[in-house]
């Protein structure tokens, strides 16, 4: 879902070029989502092999990395550990949600109506745990690190953005901020066009870049404070108050000063059921790990091959065309350097 912050959050649009030489920890999931629900056929069918294993999230991520590295960024990919007990419920909501879409799915190809059909196949996307092992594969034979975070990949990113190991987080969703990554760049893993729900065509993207500096001194906010908003709002962990969005979110913080005075004072509650405490503890002291390691190595271009070609019948002409452009721009054959990415 992530964090509705759109209406308060003013974006600097920022070009590739100046992303040129930074080192960013990607959300893989949120990466990956978005290539399962964009690469697909004209149906809304996804990729997949002979076999009928999908194989849309390999195509993004294959390419979409190789660009990636050619503009001079230095992409970590950072996967999702097992979820904490309190977003159980958003992630069966969000299964009931996929089920009816495919119910929808399957009655608009039935009756023709390939626009709907395409809309409704979008919100279908499943990541398998196998599907998570295959792309982890992928970026191993690529020579790309990544790194597993203990619960979520976008509290790991903003850790490693916080302790500098990173220049910024990189994701659609705005809730590396709420984990308190200095930097979020959106847009990134999209290729400069974004998919219309509602009919199959897209809109230009440009990256943007938020600095948490800058969001909570224009909002005249704590981090504290951003997260109590949220959870006003809803987050991933609780549903909020209906009725509350962003600016009047703001409103209350402002006159209340916290998510406890709000409670006192107005009777608003969000998600009675649920710890607030917790989850407001989960976004400013997340589980994160320290124990990895950022290191680029030079591509398995037989193992890329084995892998794309002989097990997931990817045409051999176009995985070889990516392996070149990856040996340009990482060996000292191919004009880039190793030592240049990391």
């Amino acid at each position: 879902m992530g964090l509705p912050l759109a209406k308060l959050v003013k974006a600097k649009k920022i070009s590739f070029s100046s992303l040129s030489g930074k080192a960013l920890a990607i959300d893989a999931f949120n990466a990956i989502y978005q290539f399962l629900a964009l690469i697909r056929r004209g149906s809304g069918v996804p990729l997949t092999d002979s076999h009928g294993r999908v194989t849309s999230h390999l195509n993004g991520l294959l390419f979409r990395t190789v660009r990636l590295i050619e503009l001079g960024i230095r992409p970590v990919y950072v996967f999702d550990g097992p979820p904490p007990d309190f977003k159980r419920r958003t992630l069966e909501e969000r299964r009931a949600i996929k089920e009816k879409a495919e119910r929808e799915w399957v009655e608009a190809l039935a009756r023709g109506d390939f626009r709907t059909a395409w809309a409704k196949a979008v919100q279908t996307s499943r990541l398998t745990p196998s599907m998570a092992d295959d792309a982890k594969r992928l970026l191993d034979l690529m020579g790309v690190p990544w790194v597993q975070a203990p619960r979520e990949g976008e509290a790991q990113a903003a850790h490693m953005a916080a302790r500098g190991g990173v220049w910024a987080a990189a994701s659609q969703d705005y809730d590396s901020l709420l984990f308190g990554s200095p930097r979020l760049v959106r847009n990134v893993t999209i290729t400069g066009k974004r998919y219309y729900r509602k009919r199959p065509g897209y809109y230009r993207l440009e990256p943007e870049l938020i600095v948490l500096e800058d969001l909570l001194s224009s909002l005249g906010v704590t981090r504290e404070q951003l997260v109590d908003m949220a959870i006003l709002m809803g987050t991933d962990y609780n549903e909020g108050v209906r009725g509350i969005g962003p600016v009047r979110a703001l409103k209350l913080i402002r006159e209340h000063g916290s998510l406890e005075r709000i409670i006192e004072e107005t009777g608003l509650r969000p998600d009675p059921d649920l710890d607030l405490e917790a989850i407001r503890k989960f976004f400013l002291n997340p589980p994160v790990t320290d124990d990895y390691r950022l290191e680029r190595r030079p591509p398995d271009e037989e193992g890329l091959l084995r892998f794309l070609c002989d097990e997931r019948d990817f045409s051999r002409r176009r995985v070889r065309s990516a392996i070149d452009r990856l040996r340009a721009a990482t060996t000292p054959e191919g004009g880039g350097s190793l030592e240049d990415f990391w």
